[in-house]
């Protein structure tokens, strides 16, 4: 009978701890986090601020809950598939990922992990079969990028009505420029202006892309929405003024930089933190295939009136009413 006892207390006994043992073995999943901007889980770049706030208001800390690896190719757009394999040798549970490049690269990567997106038109660089129904294992945001360029154009023309030729800064090889500089060919017809494309590899080759458009003649200046022109909008809106040419830029943070103004989506710190909330919808089970691709609802138009000023430039009344932001 003292036998049965001490059996029965003893079990008991080591019972707990290997139940406590089996909670903290349990598996901490794992995020990979793929950008063109340089940062880290604690100091990411300040866009994606967002994202990783969200995560932690939902129980996600970083080397606690979940772990969290930063990848981006240092300016370099040929290492994507490079971290594209960096991603999978790492066997993240899910992918995040804010370039169109990189993207692609993860999609020719694998077909199974999980990839949540941030970019500006998967249906048009066929990252996705449709918004409502995404299909396979990539699903996300889209910032509905093409649509925009060409209303960055017809928003130049109204700055400067007698405008007839624009220099295009492109950054091609990322998949989502081409379709920009075709929504902007076809704005461009019916506007009465010619566009002189310059495709820009680096950051190196903004200074003799805005001489060129001087030799041509160009009133204005549009750059299309990928990362290597928000990185480097210093050295884009530092040129533009020491040639004169008004610019519309596809992020309001070339207008804080002394840009004449900027059109672009008002929700890009909200769309990031849906991106957050789908990370964690399929962590807990959900498939990409059926979380549908969402698209920002609001827009914001921001004027530089100290930059238009020093252009020379009277911005039409009514331009100016439709702004969302005037600096000055």
């Amino acid at each position: 009978m003292r036998r049965r006892t001490f059996i029965a207390v003893a079990g008991g006994a080591l019972g707990w701890p290997l139940s406590s043992a089996a909670q903290s073995l349990k598996r901490v999943p794992r995020l990979s986090f793929l950008t063109f901007d340089p940062g880290t889980p604690q100091s990411p770049a300040k866009r994606f601020e967002g994202f990783f706030e969200r995560l932690r208001e939902l129980g996600y800390v970083n080397g606690e809950t979940i772990t969290i690896d930063y990848l981006h190719p240092e300016g370099r757009s040929d290492r994507y598939r490079e971290l594209a394999d960096e991603c999978l040798h790492l066997k993240p549970d899910i992918i995040a990922v804010t370039t169109t490049p990189g993207a692609h690269a993860l999609k020719d990567a694998t077909t199974t992990i999980p990839i949540v997106m941030v970019v500006g038109d998967p249906v048009g660089t066929k990252l996705v079969d449709s918004l409502g129904r995404p299909g396979g294992n990539i699903t996300g945001m889209s910032q509905m990028t093409s649509g925009l360029a060409a209303k960055r154009l017809e928003l130049l023309k109204e700055a400067v009505p007698e405008l007839s030729r624009v220099l295009v800064l492109a950054y091609l090889v990322d998949p989502i420029s081409p379709l920009q500089v075709q929504a902007m060919k076809e704005a461009a017809s019916s506007l009465g202006v010619t566009l002189h494309v310059i495709d820009i590899k680096t950051p190196d080759d903004l200074p003799a892309a805005f001489e060129a458009g001087s030799k041509i003649g160009a009133q204005g200046v549009l750059t299309t929405a990928e990362s290597i022109f928000r990185n480097a909008r210093a050295q884009v809106t530092e040129l533009a003024a020491r040639y004169s040419l008004p610019a519309v830029y596809p992020y309001a943070a070339f207008a804080e930089n002394g840009g004449l103004m900027a059109y672009d989506d008002l929700d890009d710190r909200d769309l990031h933190r849906s991106a957050a909330d789908y990370v964690d919808k399929i962590l807990k089970g959900a498939k990409p295939s059926d979380l549908p691709v969402q698209q920002p609802t609001k827009f914001q138009l921001v004027i530089n009136l100290k930059t238009a000023k020093v252009l020379g430039l009277i911005l039409p009344p009514a331009l100016l009413a439709r702004a969302d932001e005037v600096i000055e």
